[in-house]
């Protein structure tokens, strides 16, 4: 048997539809599309006192073993990374709340981000818990197929809104929160932007194999010839491993059992959503849903996520989570975990050659997570818009989660609206348990909310 033959028995790619010269072009683009994680997380956790090229190489290794985990164990085209916004949390609002309470309590010599680490760890330990158990199981297959196809959608126009942000597009403002950059049209940057998603268009229009792969390319080039973003600076880096275990658990019991778990329980709810919204949604445009609106797999995707996170609080980065950019290459026709796999080698490529992958600018891959937007955004077809107890919570959903800019606030809204429409109506019995559950805890969760926050930001 062929090495070709052994890979599609494996992986069962030809089952899928796919093939392996699809897979591997997937799983490039993909990549393409989160690679500036490399650059970006190292500078968001540095400034949190965490060794900047420590980072670099937790975020490289970490995402490589996790991703290489879903695509070898899971069977499944995601890529998994340090989240956003996880790791803003991380830095600018759980270290300086634990540095003031160590200030407080006249606690010297300890390092903030340490034991933010700690608390990372003892999320990823509970998440693998839970998995191991069924229970983010159990829980992924009882929300309904409407809210599942609304999270699709509502993630795709969160890909779009991070597309016109990246690309320069639209900007912050004061009276209208946010607003159309009036110098776009002579700007260089949104111009390339603007550009490439047009080349985009135009070459998947025509069919042409590896379309967003292409324009993100072709961006990048042009971008760099046209100075608008330093081209990569040299070829090899060295790995450090300066930020590898160095969390601290002793200290985190030092804040109290009160401070402590209203950390843990922060990075607990965002992540937990978070990570079951954008697998959910992705395994909706993958083709990895049975025609009971179930997700083929999904315990070992969430085991898999959950152990990303523990490697990476151990190797010294914030919380790892599934990303909402493997839509890139599920677009492009990854339907397997070989796609994960050539993303996951590419992310070890980045320990050493860094420099070269973190080189791509934000307004070449923005084509790409806009186009991807449009696609992902096609699942309304599938929502049952005529019944008002599908309808509103699905688009409360779809709103909900670019105009919060919170896959797991979204949610939210979706499912606390759905239970309440279903018993308004008398339709109680097109409810679970758990679907109940989770409405009530996301209630309790956003009443609890500013008092969590106030604690964060101390």
């Amino acid at each position: 048997m062929s090495l070709s033959e052994k890979l599609d028995r494996y992986f069962k790619i030809s089952e899928r539809g796919s093939s392996i010269r699809v897979e591997i072009l997937a799983g490039l683009t993909t990549f393409m599309t989160m690679a500036y994680i490399l650059l970006v997380n190292p500078a968001i956790l540095g400034d949190s006192g965490v060794p900047p090229e420590g980072v670099v190489t937790a975020t490289a290794l970490s995402s490589a073993l996790a991703t290489l985990m879903m695509g070898l164990y899971a069977n499944a085209p995601f890529a998994l990374a340090p989240g956003m916004g996880l790791n803003a949390y991380f830095a600018y609002s759980v270290v300086p709340f634990i540095a003031a309470v160590l200030a407080a309590k006249g606690i010297n010599g300890v390092e903030p981000w340490k034991i933010a680490l700690a608390a990372v760890l003892v999320e990823g330990v509970v998440f693998i818990i839970l998995s191991l158990v069924k229970a983010r199981e159990a829980v992924a297959n009882a929300i309904p197929p409407g809210l599942k196809y609304s999270i699709a959608a509502g993630i795709g126009l969160f890909l779009t809104l991070i597309g016109f942000e990246n690309a320069g597009l639209i900007v912050s403002n004061p009276a209208t929160f946010i607003g159309f950059n009036i110098g776009a049209f002579t700007q260089k940057g949104p111009l390339i932007a603007l550009t490439f998603i047009l080349v985009a268009g135009i070459l998947m229009a025509l069919r042409v194999p590896g379309a967003l792969l292409i324009s993100i390319i072709l961006a990048a080039i042009t971008s760099w010839a046209l100075k608008v973003s330093p081209p990569p600076e040299g070829i090899v880096s060295a790995p450090s491993f300066s930020a590898a275990l160095q969390l601290d658990l002793h200290c985190l019991l030092d804040l109290g059992i009160a401070t402590a778990t209203a950390i843990v329980f922060t990075f607990f709810m965002v992540d937990f959503f978070d990570t079951l919204g954008t697998v959910t949604g992705l395994s909706a445009v993958a083709g990895l849903m049975d025609e009971k609106g179930k997700v083929k797999g999904i315990g070992r995707m969430l085991l898999t996520d959950a152990t990303g996170t523990t490697i990476g609080a151990l190797l010294g980065t914030s919380t790892v989570t599934t990303y909402i950019e493997s839509a890139a290459g599920v677009e492009e026709g990854g339907r397997t975990g070989l796609t994960a796999v050539v993303v996951g080698l590419l992310f070890l490529l980045g320990l050493f050659f860094a420099p070269i992958f973190t080189a791509t600018p934000k307004y070449a891959t923005a084509p790409a997570l806009v186009i991807v937007g449009l696609l992902m955004a096609q699942s309304i077809n599938r929502i049952n818009l005529k019944d008002p107890t599908e309808a509103i919570p699905a688009f409360l959903t779809i709103a909900g989660i670019p105009f919060t800019f919170s896959i797991a606030d979204g949610m939210a809204l979706g499912f606390i609206s759905y239970v309440v429409l279903k018993l308004a109506t008398g339709r109680w019995k097109e409810l679970n348990w758990i679907l109940v559950l989770i409405a009530v805890i996301f209630l309790a969760y956003f009443l609890s909310l500013p008092h969590i926050q106030a604690q964060a930001l101390g």
